[in-house]
């Protein structure tokens, strides 16, 4: 389907189109070139991190983090089920466990009051998600952590740029993971990011991210001898991808004031259904809007709507199928491991709405009255059959 208005898109100007031409035009360092330490440096600044490593994916990113932290077989890590799949095979990619732990209300991010009953003798680490970008509540899993003595991973994937009492997300726990999937508020195509204070985690990952290669310059520029101190993958960033990043980052700042604005103007005109929940941006907190998710009063609304939705060539999903609900995770013994009545229901309620830096007025007034005329109609189920 051609959508009218699509879930997403990527704003771009020509210093992002200038930024890839000039790494191509050079005619070499495609890879392991400047711009990819310059990425590296721009983030650890922006966040307000001592380091930063990138990689060619937030996936691959968090099973170094795992790796690094020297996660083994039957360590246990606690985590919300209510998030991209990728969280939850982390565990797995180094034979440790996922324990899946429900979420709150407020923040749809892990319930630190579940968290601390779940931490057991084998569990090694904590993975908090900030959801759609808005931060759990890392204040308080912090404390836990720091308490419990054990890792802490901040599954910042959506929300570069969120934050708690001017505290970005990132900064709070051992490390952090980032990603530039096409949808992301920062994108470039992928991509991702470790961000950490600890020098110690930062040297492993270099060495993980680039097949246990000690060397300090650039291993196409340099004809010295590299020694491979141990296993390591080939998890790197491109040069063309770090440099659309920096051109990205440079007007970072901006792509967030306007999802905020486009945000502010749907929960202004949707908050008068008393059907639709819009989205929460708590006291102190700092929403960055990668995801604009509504909740409807009951499954049955919210499958009917997003039908309506479709027949208007109006584009919606739901972000995300709890994990322990997929089919791979129900196959396994963490599909039953613990009851999430909070996960299943917001998953049952939540609908993500088309959200981007460039929606133009009339868009987003044609998704409210959209909203607006199912919301209204006495009959529903009609209205969808009869729909252009």
């Amino acid at each position: 389907m051609t959508w009218k208005i699509p879930l997403y898109r990527v704003m771009w100007d020509n210093e992002d189109i200038k930024a890839i031409s000039d790494v191509i035009r050079r005619g070499m360092d495609w890879a392991i070139g400047p711009e990819i330490e310059e990425f590296e440096n721009a983030l650890a600044k922006y966040v307000g991190t001592e380091y930063c490593l990138t990689f060619n994916s937030g996936t691959s990113a968090g099973h170094a983090a795992l790796i690094a932290i020297g996660i083994k077989p039957n360590d246990e890590i606690v985590l919300p089920s209510f998030t991209f799949i990728a969280t939850a095979n982390w565990p797995l990619m180094v034979k440790a466990s996922p324990k899946f732990v429900d979420i709150e209300e407020e923040t749809l991010g892990l319930d630190p009051l579940l968290v601390e009953n779940a931490i057991k003798k084998n569990t090694k680490a904590v993975i908090p998600v900030h959801y759609g970008g808005l931060p759990s509540s890392i204040e308080e899993i912090t404390q836990i952590t720091k308490k419990k003595r054990i890792y802490l991973i901040e599954d910042a994937a959506e929300s570069l740029g969120a934050s708690v009492k001017k505290k970005k997300v990132g900064t709070f726990g051992d490390l952090a993971i980032l990603s530039f999937a096409g949808n992301k508020v920062l994108t470039t195509g992928e991509g991702g990011a470790i961000l950490t204070n600890s020098k110690k985690l930062f040297e492993k990952l270099k060495l993980i991210r680039s097949h246990g290669r000690s060397i300090n310059q650039n291993y196409f520029s340099s004809n010295e001898i590299p020694h491979y101190t141990e296993l390591g993958y080939n998890w790197r960033m491109s040069s063309m991808t770090a440099a659309l990043g920096l051109s990205q980052l440079t007007k970072f700042e901006k792509l967030i004031s306007l999802r905020r604005k486009n945000a502010k103007y749907l929960s202004d005109r949707l908050s008068k259904f008393h059907e639709i929940k819009v989205p929460n941006e708590p006291q102190n907190y700092r929403h960055v809007y990668q995801l604009y998710s509504i909740r409807l009063s009951n499954p049955s609304t919210r499958k009917k709507l997003q039908l309506f939705l479709t027949k208007r060539r109006i584009m919606s999903k739901i972000f995300f199928q709890p994990v322990h609900l997929t089919n791979f995770y129900k196959k396994s013994v963490y599909g039953t491991q613990n009851k999430l009545p909070m996960t299943e229901r917001i998953f049952g309620e939540i609908l993500t709405l088309p959200m981007y830096p460039t929606l133009k007025k009339e868009e987003l007034d044609l998704i409210c009255d959209t909203i607006g005329e199912f919301i209204e109609s006495k009959d529903n189920k009609n209205l969808i059959k009869t729909s252009p």
